[in-house]
């Protein structure tokens, strides 16, 4: 049901579909130091085209901005950015809820990884960590020990993700040339993703990426930005 799904329904679903589901977890929402919002009885809207987003039964939500979620009698929805930080479970969350259908695997593989810049070899094994997260293209993983980490230097930027924890982007500098945000790694993710904790993945728009994976040629790399 989202904007970018990878597979598809027969006959296809209307675009008006939506489907709500009790989400009996702890749900804080905070302002300042304030709690607003600290309930267990928050729904899932799955709406199709749509972000994930949660419904409230109205009395939880107080004098925080609303709106009533038609599907939902007497359930509202609060604007994303209308608290300064949502939590779920006692994690904070960014940008969205976490969808409990989305799914992270990492497997050890022997599938090979080339990485070259310049023609320089950065990584050349066929020890990897593949990646499958629900409806984007997998990606492969390496332990940086297996890899020119003197080539690479941490960047100023910074991702997150719901689903793999907080990213830490590196540059790759070849004498005086430097390869902006060539790699990323997540130093400290969560429980589904412990496998590739700490290790490195290239973007195949940066460096040179010769990467064995399904339904990839042998010459590029498919894949999703973390």
């Amino acid at each position: 049901m989202g904007t970018r799904p990878a597979g598809w329904c027969t006959p296809p679903l209307p675009g008006a579909v939506v489907y709500i589901e009790p989400h009996p977890r702890r749900i804080e929402a905070f302002v300042g130091g304030d709690t607003l919002i600290d309930t267990e009885r928050a729904l899932l809207v799955h709406r199709a085209g749509h972000a994930l987003s949660y419904a409230f039964p109205h009395e939880e939500v107080g004098e925080l901005p609303s709106h009533p979620v038609a599907e939902a009698p007497g359930y509202v929805a609060v604007a994303w950015d209308a608290v300064d930080a949502w939590f779920e479970e006692g994690r904070r969350l960014v940008n969205y809820p976490p969808n409990p259908y989305h799914r992270i695997d990492c497997l050890r593989t022997r599938r090979r990884l080339r990485v070259t810049a310049d023609e320089t070899v950065i990584v050349d094994t066929d020890d990897t960590v593949i990646l499958f997260e629900t409806a984007l293209a997998p990606r492969l993983y390496v332990n940086p020990a297996l890899v020119r980490t003197d080539l690479l230097h941490r960047s100023q930027t910074t991702g997150y993700c719901n689903y793999k924890g907080a990213a830490t982007y590196w540059s790759v500098t070849l004498g005086g040339t430097v390869i902006a945000d060539a790699a990323w790694s997540y130093p400290d993710p969560p429980p589904e993703s412990l496998p590739v904790k700490g290790f490195l993945c290239f973007d195949p728009t940066k460096v040179r990426v010769l990467a064995e994976l399904p339904g990839a040629s042998e010459t590029t790399a498919r894949g999703c930005e973390p």
